[in-house]
């Protein structure tokens, strides 16, 4: 771990710290610190005191809760320019879930106590902050509505319709030409990240397939009818 001291423009483009002045974002990187995780690295787990919360230079990472059995449920996945642990981190509670790397990742740690500090010097950066909250909440709103009210194969045909917005601007681009997809997880952390196991989801992608809404090839998912994908979607039972 090491400081930073100099600005850097992809801070500014996050929420939390978006639009700051070069001396506020300066007081922002000076009690920043660097931390580099390997692949399937955990940063912390449930029940860990909440020193802190992070911001993803580079790579991707999940946040998930364990059953007691040790299923896992992947709540989100964050990835370059986004920031987790943000509550507990304010609260001073311990984390209530788990995080660990999907990819090798770079993360910019701030620790509790002087961020809180910084908050009352910078009240921007507590209105960016709620925003942030408000994002999450919105997320947690609907994952709770998926695995209360829909299938697997319906939560599936939003996970790849979701694909074809979110990574829009990475290396995951939804090809218009011929509505191609790539899935950016394994097929483990995909049924984590829907609440089922490798098994059922199996069978979901076998009934997309079988009903002729999509084609897959390994890891490639070929969109074949785009509406009825949507309506599967948005079917509540």
């Amino acid at each position: 771990m090491t400081d930073i001291s100099d600005p850097n423009d992809w801070l500014q483009q996050t929420c939390i710290f978006r639009g700051l002045s070069p001396d506020k974002l300066k007081s922002v990187t000076q009690i920043a610190q660097w931390q580099r995780f390997p692949k399937g690295e955990m940063i912390f787990q449930q029940g860990d005191e909440a020193t802190g919360f992070y911001v993803i230079k580079t790579g991707r990472v999940k946040v998930f809760k364990l059953s007691v059995n040790g299923k896992e449920q992947i709540l989100n996945i964050f990835g370059s320019g986004d920031e987790f642990a943000e509550v507990p981190a304010l609260d001073g509670k311990c984390f209530p879930a788990s995080a660990a790397t999907l990819e090798t990742s770079e993360l910019l740690f701030f620790p509790r106590i002087a961020f809180i500090h910084l908050l009352y010097q910078s009240p921007d950066i507590a209105i960016n902050m709620l925003i942030s909250f408000s994002q999450h909440l919105r997320h947690f709103a609907g994952l709770i509505e998926d695995l209360s009210f829909k299938d697997v194969h319906q939560r599936l045909a939003a996970y790849i319709l979701n694909l074809t917005q979110s990574h829009s601007h990475s290396n995951h681009a939804f090809d218009h030409s011929n509505k191609i997809v790539i899935l950016d997880l394994t097929k483990s952390q995909l049924a984590s990240s829907l609440g089922t196991i490798p098994a059922t989801l199996s069978r979901a992608f076998y009934r997309l397939s079988s009903e002729g809404m999509i084609a897959m090839n390994d890891a490639q998912i070929e969109i074949l009818d785009c509406d009825r994908l949507q309506k599967l979607s948005q079917f509540l039972e």
